[in-house]
């Protein structure tokens, strides 16, 4: 159906949409009650205030004063002490506290032997080592413990080994020493005693040959080699078409030489005098009254055994080797 087309609006006329352009109106929401706020009155109106309380929020209980920290030198309460001695008084705790102790001693006492041992040792392997003009290698004995000895400077048993070079003037000698009751109690004319000392020297046929050709000058120089004849208990110098033959001896408590035989120019005397003061040299640089006890001839070499008993040791006046003693 068609709408007829309207005529002009009439004055006063309210405005009428088409009804193919009609609006529809939007809903809004209702608007919220509006609360009427009353003015404030006069205290002349009113007569007298009304003073509205605002309310707080429970904080709950107040805490109590802060604790204050006890000044350094301050003892522990009484419970604490108690509960202290308490623990102390536990056979565990007894038991750890003895543990400890014990194991500090002890260690103490590993760590001080062990230091008495360093120093002695190096002080004796100087003296040794003085004495044999060679390397020497020193070990004591276990009992009593070293510390102990050391405090009372009385040594049980000590023990020598030389590096196998020489021994003095002996070209290619060792010696292994036994020393025993060491008494490091001085005085004016001694260091101390050493109650016994036993010694094996061995000395080698090479040996022999150096100490022969560095000791006898112009017939030493002639030997070219030394051999052993352990069933004749003999050594054999050589020496160009000069054979010597000589014993190995023991006579008053010095090694000898006695020649047996000589093939060639040379005297028997002759030879003999020129060992004898060979030997005689070797025999005057034992220190310590150290005398020879007996002498073998074997393969190698010779083998001698030495000693001596209730030996003074020298001061460094005497013998300067045993100056650090």
């Amino acid at each position: 159906m068609t709408t007829p087309p309207r005529g002009p609006r009439r004055p006063g006329e309210p405005i009428r949409p088409d009804a193919t352009t009609r609006r529809i109106p939007r809903q809004r929401p209702p608007d919220p009650p509006t609360q009427r706020i009353r003015a404030a009155q006069s205290p002349a109106d009113t007569g007298a205030t009304e003073r509205i309380a605002v309310p707080q929020r429970s904080l709950g209980p107040m805490p109590g004063p802060l604790p204050q920290a006890a000044p350094p030198n301050a003892s522990p309460p009484p419970a604490v002490r108690t509960r202290n001695r308490a623990w102390l008084r536990q056979p565990r705790s007894l038991a750890l506290i003895a543990l400890i102790v014990v194991a500090a001693i002890v260690g103490g006492l590993a760590g001080a032997e062990l230091y008495a041992r360093h120093r002695a040792d190096s002080l004796l392997v100087a003296v040794a080592e003085c004495v044999v003009k060679d390397g020497a290698t020193v070990s004591f004995g276990v009992n009593p413990p070293f510390l102990w000895q050391h405090v009372t400077g009385h040594y049980t048993n000590i023990s020598v080994v030389t590096a196998g070079h020489q021994v003095q003037d002996a070209k290619g000698m060792t010696a292994d020493v036994t020393v025993s009751d060491v008494r490091l109690q001085g005085s004016a004319n001694s260091k101390g005693t050493i109650g016994a000392l036993d010694a094996t020297l061995t000395w080698t046929a090479a040996g022999i040959k150096d100490t022969v050709a560095a000791n006898l000058p112009g017939v030493g120089n002639l030997v070219t080699g030394v051999t052993t004849d352990p069933a004749a208990g003999t050594l054999n110098l050589e020496a160009g078409s000069i054979t010597v033959s000589a014993k190995p001896v023991v006579t008053n408590g010095d090694l000898a030489l006695q020649v047996q035989s000589v093939t060639g120019p040379l005297a028997q005397d002759t030879v003999q005098t020129a060992l004898n003061g060979l030997t005689d040299k070797l025999n005057a640089q034992y220190p310590l009254g150290i005398h020879a006890d007996s002498v073998e001839v074997t393969a190698d070499g010779v083998v001698g055994t030495f000693s001596t008993r209730d030996a003074s040791i020298p001061t460094a006046d005497s013998n300067a080797c045993f100056a650090r003693l």
